[in-house]
């Protein structure tokens, strides 16, 4: 048969390859050929049609899921245009609303002004003001606590006042800088301006169906990380086929400085003539009427106002939410004066333990309670992002690695959270009570000898041991002052050898094990323990992942043979992102077995930060992380004007620490001790690295970095200069012959290009040994966690074919020139170089030490 020609062909044939097709799209020729053998109807087919079929088949499914894929977009465009449409038609009520409000205040301060000439207009104007930020309270008559038309009278108040939030102009909503509506993001958000308590709102779309959307935002604890508890306490049928329920939601102490809050709310559920699902919810007070709800016993009772979810049904599937939260957590103001910490005021300690009764909070802390914009980011922003997740989820567009299902990761990742909160917390009623402290109140010690309330003790092994004792907790937190939340978790997520103590790993890791390892002293110092992260699930706007990190351990003394077998932990990450939405960066983790189970026992440690100001929009500069040189006083100099203005984040944040150990009845005392020791080096770990990362405005009183002057140090300076000098006949710095040793060192350590030397063993990786100030800027990272950093993972593909090419030439004439490339700094940034140069460094044997790259005029893309 002509190949050249059209062929049409039988259904039979069609069934034939259509077969074919569903098992392997594309097939070989070989494939091809043996299926005109074995299928007899396709015999007088030539194989260069079949080729031609398959080609064909494979465009078409390609057009179709294009096509589909379209269809989808313009749903989605469709339904943000009529949310766009409905919110410009709300601003426009809301102008003229304004406009008639702006006309009556200009009458009355006329009327003023004709009939009196003191001052009195003023007073009128503010007396207005307040008069409509803070409207008379509604006093209702008590209402029958066993009556459901009384319920059911307010439930209706509080369904027309939350409607009144959700699409119309009862709150005065400013969108959220930053947030831009569009058919992949979260919606529309904003924030309250000039309310009663603080709110936020949100709308957008989901492709989920309304019941589906209304069961996941009702399971508030799923989503909501901050919630403890939420118990149904009573359930009322309302005659128009809506329900009615009493709940008591109680949340998370957000640090260790502030109690907890609760609520006693009435949650009301019904449907809408349009076929809308709603749910409404506001607390019940003396003023609502309503039943008395449970005393807080063990937080303060804080106050919702009229909030919910208005869920429509989108044509062509799926659904357009609206969500409005509206509290007030009822903060008493309370001064605390900042106390000065040494020579700084950046940071300072407040580990004090409240009462379960204390109602007031640092001033310092009191915008975590007076934001709305950090109340749309922790709750109404991440009740959107739940519900995205399990709709990407249910549709298959998320594949996650290693075999486990959406739910168990999930499950994962809120255990890890509730765990650290819980030992944030340190609830009472779960059993914590507080040690007594070593005369300095840095660190506050919790133990918990009825750990089966958090430790999902029904799969763990450690609590029926007759040894086992209970779990201790150190925590503390601090004020950081112009550090970046995402910068801070990123630096301890990726360098863990800067404040992690290797001993307290084994114990831990021991401690999941019948026989734990005998109680470690902090040795911070210990040959630091390299780390692989191996990812597991992340969400879909990457603000949060799961992974599993292996602590690959090294024995170098007969005393270290427990930390030379691998150690494994489950870790949560989130906020990372310098451009992150989240209100709180943090990283959680927990020792797991390597073969975990979906049940296996965690118990959580980690770092928590929460932002108390608005983030700055202005772009971060690099910055260095050498935290050795960063702390050393200033000797002499001004750093350059403008310099700190460019690179502040002007705002402070809060970070709280908790570590967790389990311990034996006989271990107790020893677990504590070592446990306030550990914190309190971790405390000066993190002290030094937001210290070297924050441009604070105490900077003019600190040194620029000054470089490592150790007498290896000062040598291997020399014999880089002195090799570059004989291998390429240039000078790589312009000094005087008789210039000392430190001379050099400082020049090479200012020098503006990247320079850094790597080992070169025998089957055996490149690691980094030395670098420059400008190569530790383009790497982001230290002196101390350059040696984990290896050579081949900072080129690209082509920048290590280039040098594997090379190296023969390096090893034999002395030196080679590169050209320009790419590279990737140990924060995965991309970089740019215009050259680069590679040489042999010799010592004074003229014996091969290393090799040193200059890396020139390179820049971050």
């Amino acid at each position: 048969m002509d190949s050249s020609k059209y062929v049409r062909y039988t259904p039979e044939q069609v069934e034939a390859l259509e077969r074919v097709y569903a098992e392997c799209p594309k097939p070989t020729s070989l494939k091809r050929h043996q299926l005109i053998r074995e299928c007899s109807i396709l015999s007088n087919i030539d194989p260069k049609q079949i080729k031609v079929w398959f080609q064909n088949r494979r465009c078409r499914e390609k057009q179709r899921k294009e096509a589909s894929h379209l269809q989808t977009v313009n749903r989605k465009l469709t339904a943000m245009n009529k949310l766009l449409m409905e919110e410009n038609d709300r601003l426009q009520k809301h102008v003229s609303h304004l406009v008639y409000d702006n006309g009556f205040m200009r009458q009355q301060l006329h009327t003023v002004n004709s009939t009196t000439t003191d001052t009195c207009c003023e007073s009128v104007v503010v007396s207005g003001q307040q008069q409509q930020q803070n409207p008379m309270p509604q006093h209702h008559p008590q209402r029958d606590a066993n009556s459901p038309a009384g319920l059911l009278a307010i439930a209706e108040e509080t369904l027309t006042e939350f409607l009144g939030k959700a699409t119309g102009t009862a709150v005065d909503w400013v969108q959220m800088i930053g947030m831009k509506p569009g058919p992949e993001s979260i919606g529309i958000v904003a924030v309250s301006r000039n309310c009663n308590g603080v709110a936020a709102r949100a709308c957008g779309l989901v492709s989920l169906e309304p019941m589906k959307v209304a069961e996941i935002l009702k399971d508030r604890p799923s989503w909501y990380r901050d919630c403890r508890c939420l118990d149904i306490l009573n359930v009322i049928p309302t005659g128009n086929g809506g329900t009615i329920e009493l709940i008591y939601l109680q949340t998370y102490a957000p640090t260790t400085l502030a109690p907890a809050r609760d609520f006693w709310t009435l949650r009301y559920t019904t449907s809408l003539e349009d076929g809308s699902l709603v749910i409404c919810e506001r607390s019940l007070t003396s003023n609502t009427g309503g039943p008395v709800g449970p005393p807080a016993t063990s937080s303060v009772r804080a106050k919702m106002l009229p909030s919910g979810f208005l869920i429509r049904p989108c044509e062509g599937g799926g659904s357009i939410i609206h969500i409005v939260d509206h509290i007030d957590l009822d903060v008493s103001k309370f001064n605390w004066s900042i106390i000065e910490h040494r020579f700084y005021l950046d940071f300072f300690f407040l580990s004090k333990h409240f009462g379960a009764q204390a109602c007031s909070v640092p001033e310092v802390l009191r915008p975590l309670y007076e934001s709305s914009k950090i109340l749309a980011q922790k709750m109404t922003m991440a009740a959107f992002r739940y519900i995205r997740q399990i709709a990407q989820e249910t549709s298959g567009e998320i594949q996650y690695a290693g075999g486990r299902q959406p739910a168990v990761l999930r499950a994962f990742s809120q255990r890890l959270c509730r765990g650290f909160n819980n030992a944030v917390s340190g609830f009472i009623d779960d059993g914590w009570t507080i040690m007594g402290s070593d005369g300095v109140d840095d660190v506050t010690i919790a133990v918990n000898s009825s750990p089966s309330k958090f430790l999902d003790a029904q799969y763990n092994t450690l609590s029926i041991l007759p040894t086992f004792g209970g779990v201790l907790c150190a925590r503390a937190s601090m004020l950081l002052q112009d550090v970046c939340p995402a910068l801070l978790v990123r630096f301890l997520r990726e360098h863990r050898s800067e404040w992690a103590d290797d001993g307290v790993d084994a114990y831990s890791s021991a401690s999941l094990k019948a026989s734990p390892y005998a109680v470690p002293c902090a040795r911070p110092g210990v040959f630091p323990s390299s780390q692989v992260i191996l990812p597991l699930a992340q969400t879909v706007e990457h603000e949060e992942f799961l992974e599993v990190v292996r602590l690959e351990g090294h024995a170098f003394s007969p005393e270290d043979i427990a930390l030379s077998r691998d150690m494994y932990l489950l870790q949560l990450c989130s906020g990372v992102e310098e451009n992150a939405t989240g209100a709180c960066a943090q990283l959680v983790f927990a020792h797991i077995d390597e073969s975990f189970g979906d049940d296996a026992p965690l118990l959580p440690s980690g770092f928590s930060v929460i932002p108390l100001e608005p983030k700055s929009d202005s772009p971060s500069a690099a910055r260095t992380l050498d935290l050795a040189s960063t702390l050393e006083a200033r000797t002499g100099g001004t750093r350059p004007a403008g310099e700190v203005e460019g690179r502040s984040y002007n705002h402070r944040s809060v970070l709280t620490i908790a570590f967790q150990f389990a311990f034996e009845n006989h271990y107790r005392e020893n677990v504590a001790a070592m446990a306030r020791q550990y914190v309190r080096s971790i405390v000066g770990s993190v002290q030094r690295v937001a210290m070297a990362i924050a441009p604070s405005r105490l900077c003019s009183q600190l040194t620029p970095k000054s470089f490592p002057g150790s007498p290896e140090a000062v040598t291997l300076a020399r014999w880089i200069c002195r090799s570059y000098k004989n291998h390429t006949g240039g000078e790589l710095l312009q000094v005087e012959s008789q210039a000392t040793g430190d001379a050099v060192l400082k020049q090479l350590w200012h020098h503006t290009d990247s320079i850094m030397c790597c080992s070169v063993k025998m089957n055996d990786s490149a690691v980094f040994s030395f670098s420059n100030q400008a190569g530790l800027d383009m790497l982001e990272t230290t002196l101390i966690a350059l040696q984990d950093i290896m050579l081949d993972k900072i080129l690209d593909e082509a920048g290590r074919k280039v040098l594997l090419s090379e190296f023969p030439k390096i090893m034999q004439q002395g030196f080679a020139y590169l050209p320009a490339g790419l590279c990737v700094s140990s924060m995965g940034r991309p970089v740019s170089y215009e050259q680069a140069v590679a040489w042999k460094v010799l010592n004074d044997d003229n014996s091969s030490h290393c090799l040193a790259f200059m890396f020139a005029n390179w820049s971050f893309i």
